[in-house]
């Protein structure tokens, strides 16, 4: 990733009103299935810059993972404690650790395999557990952002389904999301194709009074999803549930701990245990 996208990120994660937007979406899919104080053990799976850990503490006590030491840094910087840093392919973890994982843009990273990811995830899940995801949509609307963040893979509804079913989730949920200004985006990725590169970051991009307008339309949507599953979008989100039948002794990763409780790896607070 463009080592500048950390920083913007962090200083856009509180006020742009993509992350408001998706940060309304994400409480509305939470609120079908848990209610706040629901006591969780939660799992952030590669919790970036560390601003959705504030968030999902309202659910119970939240665990912060990601490889990025820039990310961690900015953790630090937020006060956040108990994130280690490790790979969403190696979770540093005992079995059935979890009630609750997260995983926030974060599968088609470049360097990640989805299926490794998406089992280990499954491994610290207890049977019953859920993981919740969202993964950007459609390989054909690449642009100049995803080349900036290292994307690799952009994904169909049906193809994130198939592969969570693979790795013994059932489907709880599944929709599109961000499909109101779908239209803008897709115009904007196509001059891509004809215009110069765009040397700013998409969220560096000001788009003034439109901003609210954008948030709006977001928290729209947040409305929407748990009656109607949006049939296209910009993102995909999903909710999928632990199978009981799968066994939780799928072969522990190399940084997975000799004992219980002992979480491996570069830790921000030497401290943190589950």
């Amino acid at each position: 990733m463009d080592p500048n996208e950390y920083e913007i990120m962090y200083r856009a994660e509180q006020s742009h009103w993509w992350y408001q937007g998706m940060a309304a979406i994400t409480k509305r899919v939470l609120e079908i299935f848990y209610a706040p104080d629901a006591g969780l053990r939660i799992l952030d799976a590669g919790c970036g810059t560390g601003a959705g850990l504030f968030f999902l503490s309202q659910y119970g006590k939240v665990f912060g993972l990601d490889i990025s030491p820039e990310d961690l840094r900015f953790c630090a910087d937020r006060g956040c404690t108990e994130v280690a840093r490790a790979s969403v392919m190696a979770l540093p973890f005992q079995g059935e650790a979890f009630d609750l994982v997260t995983s926030f843009d974060i599968l088609y990273f470049e360097g990640i395999q989805d299926t490794t990811a998406l089992n280990e995830t499954s491994r610290v899940l207890r049977p019953g557990g859920r993981l919740l995801i969202r993964v950007p949509a459609f390989d054909w609307l690449r642009g100049t952002h995803d080349v900036k963040v290292s994307t690799a893979h952009r994904y169909t509804a049906k193809e994130l389904a198939g592969k969570l079913v693979k790795s013994g989730f059932e489907i709880e949920l599944l929709s599109y999301a961000n499909m109101i200004l779908f239209p803008l985006a897709l115009l904007k990725r196509l001059s891509e194709r004809w215009l110069p590169p765009q040397e700013d970051s998409d969220l560096s991009v000001k788009v003034g009074a439109f901003s609210g307008l954008f948030r709006r339309c977001l928290v729209l949507e947040s409305r929407l999803i748990p009656k109607w599953r949006l049939p296209f979008g910009l993102s995909v989100v999903a909710v999928a549930k632990k199978n009981s039948s799968v066994h939780p002794s799928i072969p522990w990763s190399p940084l997975a701990p000799p004992k219980a409780g002992k979480p491996q790896g570069e830790r921000l607070n030497p401290s943190l245990h589950i």
